[in-house]
């Protein structure tokens, strides 16, 4: 991955989580907060 590449990521990751905290009051981030903990759960049982 390049360094433009990973400039570009990180700045769409970052827009759109202060989108969420802007818009939604960062309903989205806990919710999939909660499903990744489920999902690490899940994971860890199979380990």
């Amino acid at each position: 991955m390049t360094d433009k590449i990973a400039l570009i990521l990180g700045a769409t990751i970052f827009g759109a989580l202060l989108l969420d905290l802007v818009l939604n009051g960062g309903g989205a981030i806990l919710f999939l907060g909660r499903k990744f903990v489920i999902l690490l759960e899940y994971v860890a049982f199979w380990r």
